[in-house]
């Protein structure tokens, strides 16, 4: 599969995505592989197909959010609180805003370089567990904003699953509107995923869309 099949609605993206290889770095950097058990997925803009106000892309495109825009299976990296980098894989036709978030992963390959990142005392399931730790296990830096994850020249690369996933769907984490859309999905039967934790500013559940 190609990024043509991340050319539709995030929900179905997301689906897509979980389940996928995910492989970065190689030669001096060290190469991680590691496949995606929880994603999120966030749409856009009010006059889109996906209105989400919880989405980055919510208020129009700015130089921030614009990979979002763009055209399918780009990686949308951002820091969170400033700190922590975060990565997302745009979806949707171009100009159509939308991603996906990664929120966790199991390592498959790479292990030893994976802890070396994290820190020797990382338990092995919570070392790409939550969109964070992923990134940092990965070695993902807000330079790679932007990549063709289905470039095989790529820093950053995605192979999707020979076959669809089955999986769990649930409220986003820490989103404080659009609180309770169950856009939030993983595997079951993964340590790595991460827990579920409500924003205090999100209304109460039943509440928000």
């Amino acid at each position: 599969m190609s990024s043509r099949a991340l050319s539709t609605d995030p929900v179905t993206a997301a689906r897509l995505l979980l389940g996928a290889t995910l492989t970065s770095g190689g030669g001096t950097t060290g190469e991680v592989t590691a496949r995606i058990v929880e994603v999120e997925a966030y749409g856009g803009p009010p006059d889109g197909p996906w209105p989400d106000p919880a989405s980055h892309s919510h208020r129009g495109r700015s130089t921030r959010n614009a990979v979002m825009f763009g055209s399918a299976g780009r990686l949308y990296t951002y820091r969170s609180h400033g700190i922590h980098i975060c990565a997302n894989i745009s979806c949707g036709p171009g100009g159509t805003a939308a991603a996906v978030l990664l929120r966790a992963a199991v390592i498959e390959r790479g292990i030893g370089v994976a802890r070396q990142r994290r820190g020797a005392l990382v338990a092995e399931p919570a070392l790409a567990r939550g969109p964070g730790n992923l990134c940092s296990a990965l070695a993902i830096t807000m330079d790679h904003n932007g990549v063709d994850v289905f470039d095989a020249a790529s820093p950053v690369r995605v192979r999707l699953a020979d076959s669809p996933a089955d999986p769990i769907c649930g409220p986003r984490v820490g989103v404080s509107v659009a609180a309770d859309r169950p856009w939030r999905f993983w595997l079951a039967g993964h340590p790595e995923v991460s827990a579920y934790r409500r924003s205090p500013r999100a209304p109460l559940p039943g509440v928000s869309d």
